[in-house]
């Protein structure tokens, strides 16, 4: 991403009274650290080289991730980005020529989600569904759980590396590995399906990995900063940042509850003729009839 992208970006969240989650040249910094390294292993392995190898976590003291969180700016990729804009990613023409045929289709009406029909958002699209969100860290794992489709994400934080080639393939939230430094998680995914970002159209290819940096801010929020290489779908590495609110819960009562997407009469769907999806008699009932 350019500096003068990034800059537009920054002054787009500022416009839309969204407080952003860093400065336009922390932004450009953080895109630029991507484009340092040809490939997401590459970054990870410069940013585990940097922490010594990382920090070994002990009972006794783990990060306090502990709470529920709801993703600060909606459920779009980028926080702050106007309905139907551009992604700031550079896309390679072939992909690029994908996002323009889906944004087409869109103006007439024909958009198709995979959620639609019960599918799980999956990886990175985790990361901006939205509804409750909670964390839990252990010495050995962390575990992150989005209420949207039940989906939980496991990080190995153990020492282990990936699968052997012979058992690698797509999965939908990807394999992820970690270490921790000075608070902060560092994450490496691959092994990631083919699919979509979300409702902006915008497409991932099988060959997609990522570096994620998580870290718990002092107001008590988790912030992301993600680096995408997607050597199929972007001419260079992607930076987003994503923030998690940590929700005032003073008499815990609130819960992840189990997602069912089909558990009223308003959540049946089927795709249409023409691509897009459609509710199945749809009915808004009210009073005792709910």
């Amino acid at each position: 991403m350019s500096r003068e992208i990034a800059i537009l970006v920054a002054a787009a969240i500022a416009s839309l009274g969204i407080a952003p989650a860093q400065t336009a040249q922390e932004l450009v910094a953080r895109a630029g650290q991507g484009l340092q390294h040809d490939s997401a292993w590459a970054l990870y392995e410069s940013l585990r080289e940097q922490a010594g190898g990382g920090d070994r976590l002990q009972w006794t003291s783990l990060p306090d991730w502990t709470g529920i969180y709801t993703k600060v700016g909606g459920p779009g990729y980028e926080t702050g980005r106007p309905p139907g804009a551009a992604p700031t990613a550079r896309l390679t023409p072939e992909y690029q020529a994908r996002f323009d045929e889906a944004r087409a289709r869109a103006a007439d009406g024909v958009v198709f989600d995979p959620l639609s029909v019960c599918a799980p958002s999956g990886y990175p699209r985790w990361l901006s569904s939205g509804y409750l969100r909670e964390f839990v860290v252990t010495p050995d794992q962390t575990w992150m759980m989005n209420e949207t489709d039940n989906e939980t994400r496991r990080v190995y934080t153990d020492g282990r590396g990936h699968p052997q080639p012979e058992n690698v393939y797509p999965i939908v939230h990807g394999d992820s590995i970690g270490f921790w430094d000075d608070g902060r998680l560092i994450v490496h995914t691959n092994q990631i399906s083919a699919g979509v970002y979300g409702r902006n159209l915008l497409e991932k290819s099988d060959q997609l990995e990522t570096v994620e940096i998580w870290q718990k801010q002092e107001n008590g929020d988790l912030t992301v900063d993600v680096w995408h290489y997607d050597p199929p779908a972007l001419l260079e590495p992607w930076h987003v940042r994503h923030t998690y609110e940590l929700l005032d819960d003073p008499d815990r009562q609130m819960r992840i509850r189990y997602w069912y997407c089909t558990e009223n009469q308003n959540n049946a769907v089927y795709r249409t003729e023409e691509g897009g999806t459609a509710y199945t008699d749809l009915d808004f009932l009210t009073g005792d009839d709910q």
